[in-house]
């Protein structure tokens, strides 16, 4: 079942995400890993690739490609080649590979912010300059803003990088906006760089994701796509995604931008992989109605504690908490002795708030909104 209950110990395990607070009353509610079962499927063809006595290195097999192929025309109704297809050892360097594909000295990466934090810290680690286009908040929903990502794009801009679903606003952009991101990238002559792993997880019934270079030709020939069902089916520790790369001669330009930094060997990730695509099972269903649970749990919850607001999450299992008006120097620390592991928000270009990850037991989310309660309660009431 998606919520589990009683919840999985997962102390002991070298788990990252508990261990950060180990011997501590602290609940880990930061980084992007679920206290979800695994899907059973993903388990069994681990299983089963074990049943081999030799994990070599190991080719990325057709079946998986098929899969994925299968998997993007199915839930998106987007055709791709299997020659399109670069796989990689998870999204992080995807799109860092992605930025020196595209780039060099002089260029620079405009990136609509908040957002998921290694996505910002890439125009350093390739050496360029970025440029924050800021999120505006309208009517409860977090956009972005043409007029001002219009403003920041100019005929230096290598490219545009972003994530959908929104990483950390859970927004599922809808297509005008994705259209209009699209036709301000073709104007400038310039690449999309589109971290896309969560889309299968997908938790307002009105939205539908769409992959922004499946929008037309002209958009497709001008992106790079990072995919992934890492998040969804919940095993992130199997690093493993793919990159989409319709045009050759841009593709070319990634795989060379990758060499001796991206190979992908791990015939559990593929086996992994493969199962994910292939499912047809209903179980993604089943859990993304579970999250969806979740989800208007703690906005409901949030709506009477003073303090702290937050806005509908659309997609992923993160929500993404406005805690400014506490006037707080160092959030995350500040809810940290409250007993509350969450992730600050500077990491994503935004110290007045904090992002909580919801995929988790009900218990858990329960005991989380109760201390949620408290601490803005005791922390409202001390004096800066």
């Amino acid at each position: 079942m998606p919520g589990h209950e009683p919840p999985i110990d997962r102390r002991g395990t070298s788990s990252e995400k508990w261990e950060k607070y180990a011997g501590r009353d602290v609940l880990p509610l930061w980084v992007a890993d679920m206290d979800l079962p695994t899907a059973p499927f993903v388990l069994d063809a681990v299983r089963e690739r074990l049943e081999h006595p030799i994990l070599g290195y190991t080719a990325p097999p057709a079946r998986m490609a098929e899969g994925f192929r299968a998997w993007l025309r199915r839930r998106y109704g987007w055709r791709v080649d299997e020659e399109w297809l670069v796989w990689i050892p998870g999204g992080v360097p995807g799109f860092n590979v992605a930025a020196r594909a595209v780039a060099t000295k002089g260029h620079d990466l405009v990136i609509p912010a908040p957002v998921y934090g290694p996505i910002l810290k890439v125009p350093d680690n390739v050496g360029l300059r970025g440029v924050v286009s800021s999120l505006a908040l309208n009517h409860g929903r977090w956009e972005m803003d043409g007029d001002d990502l219009g403003a920041k794009m100019s005929a230096a801009t290598a490219a545009i990088l972003f994530c959908n679903p929104q990483n950390p606003s859970g927004r599922v952009y809808d297509r005008d906006e994705l259209e209009a991101v699209a036709e301000l990238t073709l104007r400038n002559d310039a690449v999309l760089i589109s971290d896309e792993i969560h889309c299968p997880i997908v938790l307002d019934e009105t939205k539908r994701h769409v992959p922004i270079a499946s929008l037309g030709r002209e958009v497709e020939a001008r992106s790079i796509s990072l995919f992934s069902p890492t998040k969804a089916f919940n095993f992130p520790g199997l690093n493993a995604a793919v990159a989409v790369i319709p045009d050759p001669v841009l593709r070319e330009r990634y795989e060379l931008a990758g060499t001796g930094l991206i190979s992908v060997h791990s015939p559990l990730a593929f086996a992994a992989l493969t199962a994910a695509f292939e499912d047809d099972s209903g179980w993604l269903d089943e859990q993304n109605a579970f999250l969806a649970g979740n989800a208007r749990r703690l906005e409901v919850a949030i709506t009477d504690i003073d303090g702290i607001r937050t806005t509908p999450v659309e997609g992923t299992y993160l929500a993404w908490l406005d805690v400014s008006a506490l006037g707080l120097e160092d959030a995350a620390a500040a809810f940290e002795e409250h007993g509350l592991g969450l992730h600050g928000g500077e990491e994503f270009g935004d110290p007045g708030f904090l992002r909580l990850n919801f995929g988790c037991p009900r218990s858990i989310l329960d005991q989380a909104v109760d201390r949620l309660a408290k601490a803005a309660e005791e922390l409202a009431a001390k004096p800066v």
